[in-house]
């Protein structure tokens, strides 16, 4: 179909709404949104099918704008296409509880698949979607019903290329031969710091080309639509690699200020708008207008992918007659609901059962639970026998081409790549059918900070199983022994982290981490063995926190995490030969914790007795839970683990000493209130 008038008409309509809604903010980033309005123009209107009406249609074509900043470029498309984003939506752009804050979140929009921003990010979440379509149709197609089939395009930039994240996200996609995404790049040679050739000068073609990509360039990306429109479709015809397509164009079209960094974040000024609206064929002295005509033939799209929709659903239901099983195993996962009674699967435990490392208890709850939760997928960056995420018979999610996994398959090989790790089980997660695991050494989640961080503020059910969990995995030293790392994660918002100490509660951590339906978890676990506690059991640890020792008449509250609460209660006994009563306060999970009611946490931490906090890690935090804190303030030390121990002190001697030393200090302190007892603690 040719291009007529209307085309470019509706291709200047989303610049100057872009234009007008920065200058509106005073804030924001017309130049994206400018020159890359074409290119949006032909994917929107002439490949991508979705229903505005119902944006989440399981088998929608997904969109991911990785260069976040230009989210004017998206806002204006679900408006125009009739998505719940009115034009007063657009005229509250970055402001206040506007439903189009400034880069675009997946909670806030009606429309938008994923949070992205932080750039590169992203590059992999769209990786992650193209992943789980592919697993979702290879379990749920069948012959006469294929219904999941949907692409996933991607948008990115120069500040995208040049982040890591995407590097290691495009590498595994090119491994994955996922011919499903189709990447868009946005060359227009422009950073903040002005043109790249400061500081970008490679071939980008010619690295995605070794990551095993499909590659095109459209030269002309400000006029060339048909050229754009070609490569779309060239890139869909290609099933076993991804595909990019390198799109030159200028930042900025039409301003005075075209080409130049000086239009990537700032809103135009007066006179430029004015010229470009005029350039356009628009009322310089009117904002944000829409054409009728603009608007008639991006409804009569939505139309068609509502029409798209229609069908899909008369293909499902009978699907369900055939297939009624799997029907009906698709129409729960979409609710996110787990299957009915798979908790029962969980592993419990006795104080006479043999003590284990709690990443082989981790392992155990995935051995047990798998085939009640089959949209359960775990994986691991390059650390499957050391984190145990690989359940006895799993199957690869591997191309079929390469001959060691298939798409069905549920477990993922990673690869050394943390960060992408983290961004794609995002993507994974959004997309709707699946629950992500993935493993890595917890000290190095903090490679994949950026995207952990994403996975709480888009509310993703990412589960990170974060194995060696402290200076109890031994001769590794320093380097990989986490100091700070819990108290980064435990002040994350909307992140539970749990420490579990035994089987109990590692069952717990699994039982909370998988019917939070909108919350990450990071499962801190131990190489080194753990007893099994004799009060302990997952009742109990999925409120956080519990008594795993009473003692009524106790001197002194020792409250604890993982493998120092055993230890804890060795102490219990050191400290009895001299007299002193202690009891015993686990706390795997202080935000599920935090999140119970306050006589529960006054009776595990109550009133009139001092109390100690013993991790092996940064006290910081700690503060909030306890009197007086024993933690590791240093770096740790390379040795086997007991020695490493006992170098710090973390003993029942030197645990019993600093009891000792918090009872006579508050001694005296009448009335001792708990430290959970203060003025407030959060005011949000």
């Amino acid at each position: 179909m040719p291009y007529e008038k209307v085309d470019t008409l509706a291709i200047n309509t989303i610049r100057t709404l872009a234009v007008d809604a920065t200058a509106r903010a005073n804030s924001g980033h017309p130049g994206a949104p400018m020159g890359m309005a074409p290119v949006a123009h032909v994917l929107f209107n002439r490949f991508m099918t979705f229903n505005p009406k119902n944006p989440g249609w399981v088998n929608r074509d997904r969109f991911v704008l990785s260069n976040g900043h230009g989210c004017m470029l998206q806002y204006a498309l679900l408006h125009l296409f009739g998505y719940a984003v009115s034009l007063d939506d657009l005229k509250n752009f970055r402001q206040l509880d506007s439903i189009t804050p400034g880069h675009p979140e997946a909670h806030d929009t009606p429309g938008i698949e994923v949070t992205t921003g932080p750039l590169g990010q992203g590059f992999a979440n769209a990786v992650g979607l193209a992943i789980a379509q592919a697993h979702t149709g290879a379990v749920f197609n069948k012959p006469n019903f294929e219904l999941i089939n949907n692409y996933t395009y991607m948008f990115f930039g120069d500040g995208c290329a040049m982040e890591g994240i995407a590097s290691e996200a495009a590498s595994m996609a090119g491994h994955l031969q996922l011919g499903n995404l189709i990447a868009i790049y946005d060359d227009n040679h422009i950073s903040i710091d002005g043109d790249t050739k400061c500081a970008f000068t490679e071939d980008v073609m010619k690295r995605f080309e070794a990551y095993g990509w499909h590659t095109q360039h459209v030269e002309d990306g400000d006029n060339d639509l048909e050229g754009i429109e070609k490569a779309i479709v060239a890139a869909k015809e290609v099933k076993d690699k991804p595909s990019v397509i390198k799109l030159t164009t200028t930042i900025g079209f039409g301003s005075k200020l075209q080409g130049t960094g000086g239009v990537h974040g700032n809103p135009l000024k007066a006179d430029d708008m004015k010229q470009v609206k005029e350039k356009f064929g628009f009322d310089p002295e009117k904002t944000f207008v829409v054409p009728q005509e603009v608007y008639d033939m991006y409804h009569k799209h939505a139309a068609d992918g509502a029409a798209a929709e229609q069908e899909w659903n008369k293909l499902f239901e009978s699907y369900g007659k055939e297939h009624k099983d799997l029907h009906d195993d698709l129409v729960r996962r979409l609710t996110r609901d787990l299957p009915e009674g798979w908790q029962n699967k969980l592993p419990t435990y006795k104080p006479t059962d043999a003590a284990i490392a709690s990443r082989k208890l981790s392992e155990t709850v995935l051995e047990a639970i798998h085939d009640a939760i089959p949209e359960l997928l775990s994986g691991s960056a390059d650390l499957t026998g050391s984190n145990n995420t690989r359940w006895k018979k799993a199957v690869d999610f591997q191309p079929p081409s390469l001959g060691i996994g298939d798409w069905s398959g549920r477990y993922l090989r990673y690869g050394v790549r943390e960060h992408a790790m983290a961004a794609v089980m995002n993507g994974m997660s959004a997309y709707g059918t699946i629950i992500p695991a993935g493993g890595t050494f917890l000290n190095f989640v903090s490679y994949a900070a950026g995207a952990v961080r994403l996975s709480s503020l888009s509310h993703q059910r990412v589960i990170y199983v974060a194995t060696h969990d402290s200076i109890g995995l031994g001769e590794d030293g320093p380097t990989h022994q986490p100091i700070e790392t819990l108290a980064h994660f435990r002040a994350l918002p909307n992140m539970m982290v749990w420490r579990p100490a035994d089987g109990n509660e590692t069952s717990a951590a699994y039982y909370m981490a998988l019917t939070s339906k909108q919350t990450p978890s990071i499962l801190a676990l131990t190489r080194q063995n753990l007893p099994q506690l004799e009060g302990s059991t997952i009742e109990k640890a999925i409120k956080g926190g519990y008594v795993a020792l009473e003692n009524k008449d106790a001197n002194v509250t020792l409250v604890s995490t993982g493998s120092e609460v055993s230890l804890c209660l060795e102490t219990v006994k050191k400290l009895g030969e001299e007299g002193i009563k202690a009891r015993v306060v686990s706390l795997p999970c202080v935000e599920v914790f935090d999140a119970q009611d306050k006589d529960y946490k006054l009776s595990v931490i109550p009133d009139g007795i001092p109390t100690l906090s013993v991790e092996v890690m940064s006290t910081l935090g700690w503060e909030k839970y306890s009197h007086e804190q024993f933690g590791l303030n240093r770096f740790g030390a390379s040795a086997p683990y007991k020695e490493v121990y006992k170098k710090f002190e973390f003993t029942p001697e030197g645990i019993a000493k600093r009891a000792k030393a918090t009872i006579d200090f508050y001694k005296d302190v009448k009335p001792l209130r708990s430290p959970l007892n203060r003025a407030f603690t959060q005011l949000i």
